[in-house]
């Protein structure tokens, strides 16, 4: 049987994840409010973003409703960050791995530019909040190397993980 789109992105979106994992593993706890610029959230923030963006994402895509207004504030520590992104994460693979075809291809009203709202296809959503979440992690992989913590491999070698 070959394999479907859905598959196709719950293959990617855990590769992704698991990806992500790392690299926030990686940051020192003792630097979780480093702060690059006054526009920039803190080391803390922005791995919450990564976690907290999900369900709201993922749950748009099932309802058409996106509400980030809802999203809780930033744990205190890493461990209470990544033991979120672990369970929420958990439990959204489930409900994509439920979603029917018709829910993969039906479409939602979302931005699509500044004040511009406009119908997008409830798979392609999912696919932008994994596209969204890499760039979150590489804006959280140079907070890593600010924070003189170590880069591992992402897509190949780092200064820090050399492959050769």
């Amino acid at each position: 049987m070959a394999m479907t789109e859905k598959d196709q992105f719950l293959q990617t979106w855990d590769r992704e994840f698991q990806t992500t994992k790392k690299v926030m593993n990686a940051f020192p706890e003792a630097k979780l409010e480093l702060k690059p610029h006054g526009k920039c959230p803190s080391a803390r923030e922005l791995a919450w973003r990564i976690v907290s963006e999900e369900p709201v994402m993922v749950n748009g895509a099932l309802t058409g409703q996106f509400d980030f207004a809802s999203t809780t504030p930033a744990p205190k520590s890493l461990k209470e960050i990544l033991t979120s992104y672990d369970n929420s994460h958990k439990a959204l693979v489930e409900k994509i791995r439920k979603m029917s075809d018709a829910d993969w291809q039906k479409t939602v009203k979302f931005m699509v530019a500044p004040k511009t709202v406009g119908d997008i296809r409830s798979g392609d959503i999912l696919w932008m909040l994994v596209m969204d979440s890499i760039h979150h992690r590489g804006q959280f992989s140079i907070y890593l190397r600010m924070a003189d913590g170590k880069v591992p491999s992402i897509y190949g070698p780092t200064a820090d993980e050399p492959w050769m």
